[in-house]
């Protein structure tokens, strides 16, 4: 006759196979790919949290200089107002200035020499800006691609100490293969979890630091055609 499993049983074995109690019982092998795992799961998070912000912020401050920028009547007058922060639009800004005003010193002016000092100051500009604001994203990249090999590399290691309980207790059944496996694949799971949102993460910011680089160069080139016009005005 086949008893019913009393509801206290159901319970232990759920409690067995608790995120806890699989980090517990692993071996410390598995316990250390665990906790490196989840460490870069909150790194990770954390990146993704603050780079949202920094990005957004980014992101709208620069469009509102522009905006300001294209209003202004007086260039020198909002470059001294404005022209001096940290936005990336400004340092582009600051960048082409400061080229214009050290090329147009002199009486007798370069015309071509000037237009493409400009272009490259300003073009090193975004590259630097660019450069400053990635900063974090190879770590995003980096996380995406290792964490699953790693969580993969606690799943063999797991599998491994499940056989090695098989041949030492000479017995096969699910009792004494299970727990093994399950460590195994919580470690997997582990890395996926670290690595999905890593690169999820890393997509997303990599378009919104491409808007922002194409929306820094037609403000550069923009800036670009004012000084140029400016500059054939000068006789």
């Amino acid at each position: 006759m086949n008893l019913p499993i009393p509801a206290v049983g159901l319970a232990a074995e759920a409690a067995t196979i608790s995120p806890l109690a699989l980090f517990l019982q692993a071996d410390i092998v598995v316990k250390g790919v665990m906790a490196g795992l989840l460490l870069a799961s909150i790194w990770t998070w954390a990146i993704i949290i603050g780079f949202s912000f920094t990005l957004r912020r980014a992101s709208r401050d620069s469009q509102s200089f522009e905006h300001d920028f294209w209003k202004a009547e007086d260039i020198d007058r909002f470059y001294e107002a404005r022209g001096k922060g940290e936005l990336p639009a400004a340092k582009v800004m600051a960048a082409g200035v400061t080229e214009w005003r050290r090329s147009t010193v002199q009486k007798s002016v370069d015309r071509d020499g000037t237009r493409d000092r400009l272009a490259t100051a300003m073009s090193s500009a975004i590259a630097g800006e660019i450069d400053r604001l990635s900063d974090r994203l190879n770590i995003l990249a980096t996380v995406g691609s290792v964490a699953p090999f790693v969580g993969l590399f606690g799943t063999v290691w797991g599998i491994m100490r499940a056989f090695t309980a098989i041949a030492a207790e000479q017995n096969s059944s699910l009792a004494v293969v299970a727990p093994g496996i399950a460590e195994a694949l919580f470690a997997t799971a582990i890395g996926l979890f670290a690595a999905i949102p890593a690169v999820i993460a890393y997509n997303r910011f990599s378009h919104g630091i491409n808007r922002l680089e194409s929306r820094l160069s037609r403000f550069a080139d923009g800036f670009y055609a004012t000084l140029s016009r400016e500059l054939e005005a000068q006789r």
